[in-house]
């Protein structure tokens, strides 16, 4: 062979060599962000016996719910913030004694990019979820409803309450059925860690 196509033939199994080492490190990079993700998200002890964290991001539906102004809105406009999503009723003894707990997360949370919206399935509307809200002091949350319940079913939630934790890239990272916690020390800084874009949480 001469000495011409001996060096195309190098050059040639150098650029497989090269592509195949690319491949191998996106790769490796990818498993060790997506690892990364699930470490962040992932509960810890028996105050978080009813979470569930997913072992990979999983894409949500961008479906539609109500706000307090009778407004239609989509989960995509919260886009670059995390999401507490909330699913309750006024006639759920154990929503009703979660509120207030989400009411101090959200105090808690005040000024970094994550929301907490309590989706009410309340038949009645706005005025029982307002009369709630002021007999118990509920000050910090904002009232949103899903009528015809779409946003329950795009995100296949069951039963009452189901709490979903949305990232900041629209994708459900953790599902909590029944109550939580939710102003206890450990569980504001989980919903900080799991959440938060990077760097907020540290930020805070």
């Amino acid at each position: 062979m001469s000495r011409r196509p001996a060096l195309l033939v190098a050059g040639l199994v150098l650029m497989v060599v090269a592509g195949s080492a690319a491949v191998l490190l996106r790769t490796h990079i990818a498993g060790f962000l997506g690892l990364a993700e699930a470490e962040a998200c992932a509960p810890e002890g028996e105050a978080f016996a009813n979470f569930v964290a997913h072992p990979r991001p999983k894409a949500v539906q961008d479906a539609a719910f109500v706000d307090g102004e009778g407004r239609e809105r989509r989960l995509s406009e919260f886009a670059g913030e995390g999401l507490v999503v909330n699913f309750w009723a006024t006639w759920c003894a154990p929503c009703v004694r979660e509120m207030p707990d989400l009411d101090r997360l959200a105090a808690a949370l005040e000024g970094q990019p994550i929301r907490v919206l309590p989706v009410s399935l309340d038949r009645e509307g706005r005025p029982v979820v307002d009369e709630f809200y002021a007999v118990n002091g509920i000050t910090r949350l904002p009232a949103a409803f899903d009528p015809g319940r779409r946003l329950m079913r795009a995100l296949a939630v069951g039963g009452l309450p189901t709490t979903v934790l949305i990232d900041a890239e629209g994708r459900e990272r953790v599902r909590v059925e029944g109550i939580a916690e939710w102003s206890s020390p450990e569980h504001v800084a989980y919903v900080r860690r799991c959440l938060a874009p990077d760097g907020a949480a540290d930020d805070a």
